[in-house]
């Protein structure tokens, strides 16, 4: 079946840096696009970044992680990467990796139908 098991969250302090890491199985990762979304306590999920299935430069981020955070892919390793630099207390939050339906770059969470169980990321003041 299909699983998509992230590690790599902690404690950080701002300004500090952060690589998380997506192991995926059970699919055929190289065709579809990935993301990563998160969740703050008491909010809704929102979209942080999204990859094509190709990698490269066919990349789409929030506005609020431009310029700090990079996602990338490894299609050899059925892995998807979030690298997160200078890090702020409003980062902290449970950090999703997902499968999208699709071969470009998703934002929306209804494109996505698999899901990571989530591993926290916490950025101290």
């Amino acid at each position: 079946q299909v699983q998509l098991v992230e590690s790599g969250g902690g404690l950080v302090q701002t300004g500090g840096s952060l690589k998380l890491s997506c192991a995926a199985s059970g699919f055929t990762f190289r065709s579809y696009s990935m993301g990563w979304f998160r969740q703050a306590p008491g909010k809704e999920r929102v979209f942080v970044a999204a990859i094509s299935w190709s990698g490269g430069a066919s990349t789409n981020y929030a506005e609020s992680v431009k310029g700090r955070f990079t996602i990338s892919r490894d299609n050899a390793e059925n892995t998807v990467y979030l690298q997160m630099n200078s890090l702020k207390p409003e980062d902290t939050a449970i950090y999703y990796c997902a499968s999208s339906r699709f071969s470009a770059p998703q934002t929306a969470i209804s494109a996505y139908n698999y899901w990571g169980q989530g591993t926290q990321v916490t950025v101290s003041s």
